[in-house]
């Protein structure tokens, strides 16, 4: 049997976008899984610096959490570039982000998450790891359907159907604000994680690494660095809550 499909019982597949909740989900699942595997969806996203941060978190979480390093395996990267054509956003496309006429954000990306947990699901079948873990957030969700608790309950209970198999998804972070992610990432690495965070991953929506705040890089205007900016403020602000 080849090392891909031993102990699947205790395995992981992290879906990981290079930004603040997946790194933070990274670090969780390596504290809990013996094997983890991370999996990227391109799907045409307008700033390939998503792509870029995602391998520069890896190779970072090895060295701040050195003792779990042995953990993290490979990497796999899933081209939804046709998808993305379909679901064409201000993600994908040259377009204002404000709200449409439905009061979602044009960040929205139409089934982003059931198509990346589809193939997620496929992917952590073939190589013999049981659990998936996504970042998803129905408390600071900004706006996306399909961050939401019964979303995520659906499409476990849709893919155990589909592969007749338990699938499990993992979301640590459902029921956080973005200050108790922040709270959650130095519980998990201290001082390091959150340094790792700051300064590698990516959140900004408008893909700008220009601009350096406390709270890392971005334009500090769009819903995710305003997310993320406000999240910072509020842990920073609590007792404690900055080394």
């Amino acid at each position: 049997m080849s090392d891909s499909l031993q102990n699947p019982a205790n395995s992981a597949l992290v879906l990981f976008s290079g930004g603040q909740d997946s790194a933070t989900c990274l670090a969780w699942a390596l504290t809990r899984f013996e094997r983890v595997e991370t999996v990227g969806f391109d799907y045409g996203q307008r700033h390939a610096v998503e792509m870029e941060a995602r391998l520069t978190v890896r190779e970072g979480m090895g060295r701040v959490l050195p003792h779990l390093a042995a953990r993290l395996g490979p990497d796999h990267v899933v081209d939804l570039t046709g998808y993305g054509r379909i679901a064409e956003s201000a993600l994908t496309a040259d377009r204002a982000i404000e709200m449409d006429a439905r009061g979602l954000p044009t960040t929205f990306v139409p089934g982003r998450n059931l198509v990346f947990l589809t193939c997620a699901a496929a992917l952590a079948d073939r190589r013999g790891l049981e659990t998936l873990v996504g970042g998803m957030c129905e408390t600071d969700y900004s706006g996306y359907p399909d961050c939401r608790r019964d979303t995520i309950d659906a499409m476990a209970h849709a893919l155990s159907l589909g592969l007749d198999k338990p699938v499990v998804i993992e979301t640590p972070l459902m029921a956080m604000t973005k200050a108790d992610t922040w709270a959650l990432a130095h519980e998990l690495g201290g001082q390091p994680l959150v340094d790792l965070i700051v300064e590698a991953s990516h959140t900004c929506y408008r893909g700008d690494r220009d601009h350096r705040e406390a709270w890392g890089y971005g334009c500090g205007d769009c819903p995710a660095c305003e997310l993320r900016a406000a999240g910072y403020g509020e842990w920073v602000a609590r007792p404690g809550g900055l080394a």
